[in-house]
């Protein structure tokens, strides 16, 4: 639907759609198919497909893996990450998940309460935090063995 808006229609939106499909590894039958015959990380897939119809310079991902399991977590941040160089996006990702913060992020900001209490690079704020709420929300981050 969203390529009807930019106007393609035809041939040419079964190929864009075959494309974007293919940019999001996923087989090019999945144009037919629909929610819910997918998967939860096939759907973010094609979430994600559909929002590169727009051919966006900024990707803003809002709790894109929360519901997801970690291994499909796992491959949609691979994804990203790779549509991110492939493309020259930039990512806004938002995100409760501190563990994918470090993961996916060059840069972050932490909030509270609607205003920025910290921002910079991702691994400097994780590892040494300046903001007492920063370290708060680290130090309630769950960690494996721990107790």
């Amino acid at each position: 639907m969203p390529l009807e808006v930019f106007g393609l229609g035809g041939t040419r939106r079964r190929e864009t759609v075959r494309d974007l499909l293919a940019r999001v590894s996923l087989d090019p039958d999945y144009e037919s198919r629909f929610p819910s015959q997918l998967s939860g990380g096939e759907r973010q897939r094609v979430a994600i497909a559909r929002a590169l119809a727009a051919e966006p310079r900024v990707l803003v991902c809002d709790e894109i893996t929360s519901a997801l399991d970690v291994s499909t977590q796992a491959s949609i941040l691979e994804l990203l990450g790779d549509l991110r160089n492939q493309m020259d996006l930039t990512i806004i990702f938002i995100t409760h998940h501190l563990a994918l913060v470090r993961a996916i992020a060059d840069r972050a900001l932490i909030m509270r309460r609607g205003v920025v209490v910290e921002e910079g690079s991702a691994t400097a704020m994780l590892d040494e935090p300046q903001d007492q709420y920063t370290r708060d929300l680290i130090g309630a981050t769950p960690v494996l063995g721990a107790g």
